[in-house]
């Protein structure tokens, strides 16, 4: 069982963490200036927009499961823990380990590998400028990390 003070401070924290996520959707991220004069600026958002108009549907998937649906699912699940404070079924103990285990990798690989990407393939014919929505998007992942961590800690203390 998760103690009350525990579970209002993770409670206020995933509160934070969905307002940081869900400005990290909708912020621009990056802007690519190719040749010193057009420039567009992506968001998760446009970029899926983006995706979605040029048919590029793999891609497409694979960002909108890791960087929209996983975090929001996971956030919601955190939401369920922290309302519930107890998990009542070892099916839910499983999906909680299961999403600490695997579910960190998920996003925040997904992202540093695109924004490395994009530089360093993009960075002989355009320049790449970092905006505050990779920021929010980031803290935003490590704080769902953070909470789960912690819940996962304390769903390990109860006894068997």
């Amino acid at each position: 069982m998760i103690p009350l003070k525990a579970a209002r401070r993770l409670h206020w924290l995933l509160v934070l963490t969905t307002i940081l996520l869900v400005f990290g959707y909708f912020m621009p991220m990056l802007t690519l200036t190719k040749f010193l004069f057009i420039a567009n600026s992506f968001s998760i958002v446009t970029g899926l927009v983006e995706l979605y108009s040029r048919g590029q549907w793999l891609i497409l998937f694979a960002v909108g499961l890791f960087s929209v649906f996983l975090p929001i699912l996971k956030i919601g699940l955190l939401f369920l823990l922290l309302y519930h404070r107890e998990i009542r079924s070892a099916r839910f103990g499983k999906l909680l380990s299961m999403m600490h285990d695997y579910g960190r990798w998920a996003m925040l690989d997904v992202m540093v590998v695109a924004v490395m990407i994009v530089t360093v393939k993009l960075g002989v014919v355009a320049q790449v400028e970092i905006h505050p929505g990779l920021y929010l998007f980031g803290a935003a992942v490590l704080l769902i990390m953070y909470i789960t961590h912690r819940v996962v800690s304390y769903t390990k203390e109860e006894p068997a």
